[in-house]
């Protein structure tokens, strides 16, 4: 059968036994009794695990691996990740509280995002953790507030480069951007930190995120360590802190390919040396969300209705772009393209048929996925979208419509 869509290669992280999913061991069909709803988010700590492993046993041992909370927040995958890594960035309130509630040393713990409230950084300064400085402005208020509560404030700064991620899925820096103070404008940013006395830690270069082509990470790379030293010549105090951002992505689509980690480890270790030479105290971190958590996840709804309309078939399930917006295609994605999606207790069935899959919200835009093929499912079967590990539900317009809310495990 050929009239559907292009097909994703195998998804193979989760085992396949009597043509029903396993999710952390479990088969899916006993998860879901487990759980008592659908639809739900579940995320398997073994495959948590099997990442983090990879890149330890494939980077340098002197790269530092950092988890960025925005990319899934759950406090029980926040705590298990925290016993896997060498610290969290967070970018809000509400992640300083969980990061802090995961048993994580607040040196280890760094605060990014532009436009954050006074309250919150108060709240950073108070917990001691380090806030990336996103403004000249953003500056004044945390010295302020360190003033006023007798706190020697740390601080990063976060540099907006004169370069891009190329090919990266979203772009973080380069030309104009919300993101950072603009390279030629750090100079003189750090002549005023050293005027403040703050204790400044280093630098924070985030370029993009969500990229396959090792090459185009090695370039970033390049430049972020050429910046970056040169930068530090103008630093009041030794950097201590140098986080080279992520970038690192998963394929979700059609046609994507793994990231190759080889030459981007290499690449590191090339330069490692250097940086140690010139910048003898700093610790290189990665801040890696998505890379860690994307493939570890999986979203599952229940088939509640298929019908025929016009001679295509739809499944009508009892979830959709309110618990997962980017599988819907509306968060990023310019031409709409499907997630990896299988019918997760018939993996291959005994009947296959192109299907639309289709939530319950009164949208056109709550596409699952789009005349792809799948086993023949009925009522009652479950529906599982692959790589829902990171920007899930979180991510999504949980309230829009009035929709029950949806279930997080980790197993």
């Amino acid at each position: 059968m050929n009239a559907g869509r292009p097909a994703h290669p195998p998804m193979l992280q989760f085992p396949v036994i009597d043509d029903c999913l396993r999710i952390g061991g479990i088969p899916l069909t006993q998860l879901a009794a487990r759980i008592g709803q659908t639809p739900f988010y579940a995320y398997d700590r073994h495959l948590l695990d099997e990442r983090v492993a990879l890149l330890r046993r494939t980077l340098p041992p002197a790269i530092d691996l950092h988890y960025a909370i925005k990319a899934n927040p759950m406090p029980a995958l926040v705590q298990h990740m925290a016993g896997l890594v060498d610290g969290l960035d967070i970018a809000s309130l509400g992640e300083l509280k969980i990061a802090l509630d995961a048993g994580v040393e607040p040196s280890a713990i760094s605060f990014a995002g532009p436009g954050k409230r006074p309250a919150e950084l108060a709240a950073a300064i108070a917990a001691g953790i380090t806030v990336n400085l996103e403004s000249a402005h953003e500056l004044e208020t945390v010295a302020r507030l360190g003033r006023q509560h007798n706190r020697r404030p740390s601080i990063a700064v976060r540099v907006n480069p004169d370069f891009e991620l190329k090919t990266a899925g979203m772009k973080m820096g380069g030309g104009p951007k919300p993101f950072g103070v603009d390279a030629e404008q750090v100079p003189a940013l750090l002549r005023r930190i050293g005027q403040l006395e703050l204790d400044f830690r280093g630098f924070h270069l985030f370029a993009g995120s969500q990229n396959l082509r090792a090459e185009a990470i090695v370039e970033t790379h390049d430049h972020i360590f050429g910046l970056a030293l040169r930068l530090a010549t103008d630093a009041p105090a030794p950097v201590r802190l140098l986080n080279v951002g992520g970038g690192f992505g998963i394929p979700y689509f059609p046609g994507d390919t793994p990231l190759e980690l080889a030459p981007i480890a290499a690449n590191l270790e090339r330069w490692l040396p250097l940086v140690k030479e010139r910048l003898p105290e700093a610790r290189v971190v990665l801040e890696l969300g998505r890379y860690l958590v994307g493939e570890a996840g999986a979203y599952v709804a229940e088939v509640v209705d298929r019908k025929v309309s016009r001679g295509h078939t739809f499944l009508i399930v009892n979830g959709g772009l309110h618990h997962h917006l980017a599988a819907s295609g509306n968060f990023g994605q310019v031409i709409r393209k499907n997630y990896p999606v299988v019918v997760g207790n018939k993996v291959v069935g005994t009947e296959r048929e192109v299907v639309t899959v289709v939530g319950p919200l009164c949208t056109p835009l709550d596409v699952l996925a789009d005349r792809t093929e799948l086993a023949k499912a009925d009522i009652g079967d479950l529906i599982v979208v692959f790589q829902s590990g990171a920007y899930g539900l979180t991510a999504s317009p949980m309230a829009f419509l009035g929709h029950p809310p949806c279930a997080e495990v980790l197993v």
